[in-house]
């Protein structure tokens, strides 16, 4: 009967140490997806602020095109005008 108890508290530590290992593990993963989860943010950031950045860019580019589309027209009526004086 003894054996039989010793045997069960055996069993009994060596099952509680199995579960606070396990409770650590489930520590360890929660850290990991919380991890994860941050370079995703952090990712999805960058993303986001490069897009602005080229959207940015773009219509720049468009205002200078716009800019440059109005000085050419402005020099076409110019030399129209002053080639009709001659």
């Amino acid at each position: 009967m003894k054996k039989v108890a010793v045997t069960v508290a055996v069993l009994a530590l060596g099952l509680a140490a199995c579960q606070a290992k396990t409770e650590e593990n489930t520590a360890g993963n929660e850290a990991n997806v919380e991890n994860s989860a941050v370079e995703d943010v952090n990712a999805a950031t960058v993303d986001a602020g490069n897009a602005a950045d080229n959207a940015l860019d773009a219509a720049g580019n468009a205002i200078e095109n716009a800019g440059n589309a109005v000085d050419n027209a402005a020099d076409t009526v110019g030399n129209a005008a002053e080639n009709a004086t001659h």
